[in-house]
């Protein structure tokens, strides 16, 4: 991204060029030490050339391994894929696909999978979400906002096991969504808010239905919002973020 130095003392360009003459230098040296034959081969003879290409091949490798050890480094601290992509020039899409698996999701289900853990700030977040791809973008875009203790059940059964297993801790916040099997989100909706125990959980519904119908019953249970997941990826993120910052950073919540 233009304007982007991360610190650094010189911009994009010119921090291409040192770069560029710093791998130059350090190839023709590593060259010179590991061909065997003469310092100075004939114009015709390839050799040098072809150690070159070697060489400079194995060092694009390293640098993908390090780059690889970098980005964990970076997400472990906090980064999401947008900060990650914009280190390197890429998209938020492109930095996923370079660096898969960053962060912790699985397809099993129903089950419950920590996706988070030791978080800077003691928020913990029940994400209750069958897709698997709009989970990793929530986990991203709560990311952004600081570390987030969060866990993913794909269903309402699952929620209500994880909620009533004692010793697992108690939501700061509740993420739905409506369509999952087993147990949907309007039926856990309706538990969660007649259980004395748990009605008190900020529950936001966040989902792709925007039929007046869904929004009333959520309201009619109870929800604490109802939000509608949008197409655009940045104003996904920015909606995600917006609940977090209301209901962890801007609200008062109960005590338990």
């Amino acid at each position: 991204m233009p304007g982007k130095n991360f610190g650094l003392r010189t911009g994009p360009q010119e921090t291409a060029v040192i770069a560029d003459a710093a791998v130059g230098k350090l190839a023709q040296r590593l060259a010179h030490r590991l061909l065997e034959g003469p310092p100075d081969p004939a114009p015709d003879d390839p050799a040098h050339a072809l150690a070159l290409l070697h060489l400079l091949d194995q060092l694009q490798q390293a640098a993908e391994r390090l780059q690889r050890e970098a980005a964990v480094a970076a997400a472990r601290a906090g980064a999401g894929y947008p900060q990650l992509g914009a280190a390197c020039g890429l998209t938020r899409q492109g930095a996923r696909r370079r660096w898969p698996g960053l962060f912790h999701h699985s397809d099993e289900t129903p089950t419950e999978h920590p996706m988070m853990t030791t978080p800077a700030r003691p928020f913990d977040v029940l994400l209750v979400e069958d897709d698997a791809a709009d989970a990793m973008l929530i986990e991203e875009a709560l990311s952004e906002r600081g570390a987030r203790n969060l866990v993913q059940v794909t269903d309402g059964v699952a929620a209500l096991e994880h909620l009533r297993t004692p010793g697992n801790p108690r939501p700061d916040l509740i993420v739905l969504d409506l369509n999952m099997p087993r147990m949907n989100g309007r039926e856990l909706l309706k538990v969660l808010k007649s259980d004395e125990d748990l009605q008190t959980i900020p529950v936001v519904v966040l989902t792709t239905s925007t039929a007046p119908g869904d929004v009333t019953d959520a309201y009619s249970s109870h929800a604490n919002a109802y939000v509608t997941k949008p197409v655009n990826l940045d104003e996904f993120e920015q909606a995600v973020q917006s609940i977090d910052a209301f209901y962890l950073d801007t609200a008062t919540r109960p005590r338990p």
